[in-house]
């Protein structure tokens, strides 16, 4: 299976709800939500990949790098690479039955185990979402990472000890889906957190917490006030609120805020192993892959799924040793032009 063919397979089967774009940049889905689009005009999904490409690589080939090291270290587990699948959910909405919501979960959890990576799940206002996430990573032994909608505290309380459980390294909350109609139409209220309610969930789980959907210095100052683990700069893909800049615009007044206080992860619009590369430098821990890895697992199913890690993985071996970059725990940003 290769690149080219994986596309190809995907396009068939997503039946016109994601085109598989030469360049997956927003353009041709703006508004498309449900799918694969970006919200409204779809602006903040651009914005993402238009960040990333206003950022330059500096090219370097005088120096001693001979050797890469890619490997990284997150949540007490080892990973080949800074790179993990973000969670997905929902297929049935917003890729039109592309897949069941069991196969894709199973391919993404599976497909990033074999590739030495691991998955976000996801959740949703069906208990069908969490809990093919649930199944698919207990099968493969609690590799992988649930993230539960911003819902009522006790209730994520609940499926975070369900997490522990199963032996997950990490939990999380996508906080940016706090005004997600379908959650709301549905019964199960979701919204924003106080310090307080974060520091109850900290204080009431046993592994790392994960709160994803940060854009602001404030709010990962506001996380770590509450002791949460890790955050998420994000604007979920350009899909809760239009007109946000791109994470790469905001992500190093974050890093300067909270590095080194917990660990900073981010997503949106990450192409290729140079745009990882770029998010090292810009100040992130390790970055999150959503529309590539959803349009491998479609066009792929398991294999799909590794097939486009180990391509990000020889991308930015390459792209390090280009830049005179050694290991991926140390990334300067003068990489950067």
């Amino acid at each position: 299976m290769d690149i080219n063919s994986l596309k190809m397979a995907a396009q068939k089967r997503f039946a016109g709800v994601c085109r598989v774009c030469p360049v997956c940049n927003g353009v041709v889905c703006a508004g498309e939500v449900p799918g694969m689009g970006g919200l409204g005009t779809g602006a903040a999904f651009r914005h993402n990949v238009q960040a990333l490409a206003e950022c330059r690589l500096n090219l370097r080939t005088v120096h001693d790098v001979k050797k890469t090291d890619l490997s990284c270290r997150l949540f007490g587990i080892d990973l080949v690479m800074p790179v993990i699948s973000a969670a997905i959910g929902g297929i049935a909405l917003n890729m039109n039955g592309a897949m069941t919501e069991e196969d894709y979960t199973q391919a993404v959890v599976s497909g990033c185990r074999q590739a030495g990576s691991i998955a976000m799940t996801g959740d949703g206002p069906n208990p069908l979402v969490f809990d093919a996430g649930m199944a698919a990573i207990g099968r493969e032994a609690g590799w992988g990472i649930p993230i539960i909608k911003p819902r009522e505290t006790e209730k994520i309380v609940e499926l975070a000890k369900q997490a522990a459980a199963a032996g997950c390294p990490a939990f999380g909350i996508d906080i940016d889906a706090a005004a997600l109609v379908n959650m709301i139409n549905a019964g199960q209220p979701v919204g924003p957190k106080t310090i307080q309610e974060l520091e109850y969930i900290k204080n009431h789980t046993t592994i790392p917490f994960i709160v994803k959907g940060i854009m602001t210095p404030d709010d990962a100052e506001s996380c770590w006030q509450a002791g949460v683990d890790a955050i998420v700069v994000s604007n979920h893909g350009g899909r809760a609120l239009d007109h946000t800049p791109g994470t790469a615009e905001v992500l190093p007044y974050i890093a300067e805020a909270v590095k080194g206080k917990m660990t900073v992860l981010v997503d949106g619009g990450i192409r290729s192993g140079a745009d990882v590369l770029k998010m090292l430098a810009l100040g992130a821990d390790a970055v999150l892959l959503g529309r590539p890895l959803a349009i491998a697992a479609v066009g792929g199913g398991r294999e799909g799924v590794e097939v486009v890690l180990n391509k990000y993985k020889a991308e930015l071996s390459a792209a390090m040793t280009l830049t005179g970059t050694a290991q991926v725990s140390d990334v300067p940003v003068e990489i950067l032009w």
